[in-house]
């Protein structure tokens, strides 16, 4: 075969990126406005601004091939999810990061968990096989370097790492399957040549080692108690008509509340907690992070805010809760149904692996 000349690489320059991500948080709130319109359109936005990033650090047609790929690997988690009658958003794409899906209701079990957690590696896998072939048959180094790229990403992905989808599997199959994953995930930061990637990889490691160590070593034994703050802005004109005393920033009391979580609509899942604070007529609503026992509402602080057109109070609350622990019924999972799961991780791996080889052998790149 014919000798190609390769073009020149494209300088990776750190300032050029940096320019990058300023200009992405100066348009911040233009940007959130844009990913209001709609799924579809979060998510195309946020491709363009991923291509837009990547171009500064590789060719526009393999960074065009890549995030397509990714999208590929996102949908598989979407059908995953739609088979299970689960709601989650579109793809939404963060340069240097990769992609995500939200889900607006949680698995019930680890079996459903990993079913979705597979979806993604299974089509962006079969999205890359698909790309390898077309590049064999076209005898084209693009094709064939993204498909490379992405046999290399969906591996990556299993790693038994949360948020990783090889974490999500391993739900199902052992959670001994994490202590691998923070063994080997260190072993592969440490492999890695690409500083940036290194220090991206070592911050999803470091949050999924904390998680673990609160789950199974601090909190293991005695509860966990959380606390969040949120601000209201309250109007409070008839409070002047009546001549009511207002009080000073510094003055502090616990509040009634209310608390329930929502079964229908888009909110399906979330705790709401209803703030109360009677003596002037004010009623707060906000959503917890996460199921939890409400330990107390308190108000920390009183702003006075006086506007155009009337007068407010800034209201500081700080809700102090317990998070209620993943039950162990979660992870029970039928022992058939841990090794139909494990085969399937398994077999996924040495397959992309396979791949991985056969690309070096077909000698295109």
């Amino acid at each position: 075969m014919e000798e190609k000349e390769k073009p020149p690489a494209r300088k990776k320059s750190p300032l050029a990126i940096g320019g990058f991500i300023a200009v992405l948080l100066s348009q911040g709130k233009l940007l959130l406005a844009a990913l209001k319109f709609g799924k579809v359109g979060g998510a195309i936005i946020s491709m363009f601004i991923t291509i837009w990033a990547y171009a500064y650090l590789a060719p526009l047609p393999f960074v065009i091939g890549i995030v397509f790929l990714v999208l590929i690997h996102e949908l598989g988690h979407v059908f995953a999810a739609k088979i299970k009658g689960l709601p989650v958003s579109a793809p939404v794409f963060i340069p240097f990061l990769g992609a995500l899906i939200t889900m607006k209701k949680n698995p019930s079990d680890a079996a459903t968990e990993a079913f979705i957690g597979i979806g993604g590696p299974v089509l962006g896998t079969l999205g890359g096989v698909a790309t390898f072939g077309l590049g064999v048959y076209m005898d084209s180094p693009v094709l064939v370097a993204i498909a490379y790229a992405s046999f290399y990403l969906n591996l990556i992905n299993l790693l038994p790492i949360h948020p990783l989808d090889g974490g999500r599997i391993s739900t199902a199959v052992t959670r001994w399957l994490w202590v691998l994953g923070l063994i080997g995930g260190l072993v592969f930061i440490f492999y890695l040549k690409n500083y940036i990637n290194q220090v991206i990889f070592l911050v999803i490691w470091a949050m999924f080692a904390w998680d673990l160590y609160k789950k199974y070593v601090k909190f293991r034994n005695r509860e966990e108690i959380v606390s969040v703050s949120t601000r209201f802005e309250f109007a409070a004109n008839h409070l002047l008509e009546q001549g009511y005393m207002i009080p000073g920033e510094s003055h502090t009391r616990e509040l009634d509340y209310t608390t329930y979580s929502e079964i229908q609509g888009a909110g399906e899942g979330r705790q709401v907690i209803i703030m109360h604070w009677q003596g002037i007529g004010f009623e707060g609503h906000a959503y917890l992070p996460q199921q939890s026992t409400i330990k107390k509402v308190q108000l920390v602080k009183v702003e006075r805010v006086q506007k155009e057109t009337s007068f407010f109070l800034g209201l500081q609350v700080q809700v102090d809760f317990s998070p209620l622990g993943v039950q162990e019924r979660y992870y029970d999972v039928p022992t058939s149904t841990r090794w139909k799961f494990g085969i399937a991780y398994l077999t996924l791996v040495l397959f992309l692996l396979y791949m991985i080889r056969l690309v070096h052998q077909v000698g295109i790149i």
